[in-house]
């Protein structure tokens, strides 16, 4: 069976469930380096879906993951925002708000990345606010699909860092 094959495919009402590899990808930081999804293995990978920069809701749930990057740190995870924002437009925003972690622009083609994580709303042509929690070996460990309007706040992803660490440590969790 095909890596393809194995990889179920997100509906616009579900994105990628535990248990998936996290389709790999290469989006700009900055308006010349890029970071890819793989570069980042053997250590745990936080991919925050978002819709817009300098949105309150957004802004709201940046600011918080800037507060607690350093219990992400601590748990050896690496945060990762992403939209579909350009990156000149994630400049700004990160700069404005004191942001401590990098906004990957999903920016062109549209969407690609966020597409193939479910996590892209066609009809509004932003990306959802989805969450995901990438293990060391590069296969979701957790993803969670907030509505829109709703800052999901960090406890799951913090739960799902928990078991990571419980199950590398060889506790059951």
């Amino acid at each position: 069976m095909s890596a393809a094959e194995s990889r179920p495919n997100p509906t616009p009402e579900t994105i990628l469930p535990a248990g998936t590899m996290a389709p790999d990808f290469t989006l700009n930081a900055t308006p010349d380096q890029t970071l890819s999804l793989s570069e980042l293995r053997g250590r745990p990978v936080i991919l925050a879906f978002y819709p817009a920069d300098w949105s309150p809701v957004c802004g709201d749930q940046m600011a918080l993951y800037n507060e607690v990057l350093p219990a992400f740190k601590e748990a050896g995870a690496t945060l990762l925002g992403i939209s579909v924002d350009s990156v000149w437009c994630h400049q700004a925003f990160a700069q404005d708000r004191h942001l401590r972690f990098n906004l990957l622009a999903d920016f062109e083609p549209k969407g690609e990345v966020a597409r193939r994580y479910g996590a892209y709303d066609a009809q509004h042509g932003m990306t959802r606010r989805a969450l995901f929690v990438v293990d060391k070996d590069g296969v979701i460990a957790w993803s969670y699909l907030s509505p829109t309007a709703v800052n999901p706040g960090a406890d799951g992803i913090l739960d799902a860092l928990d078991k990571l660490q419980a199950q590398s440590s060889g506790k059951a969790g």
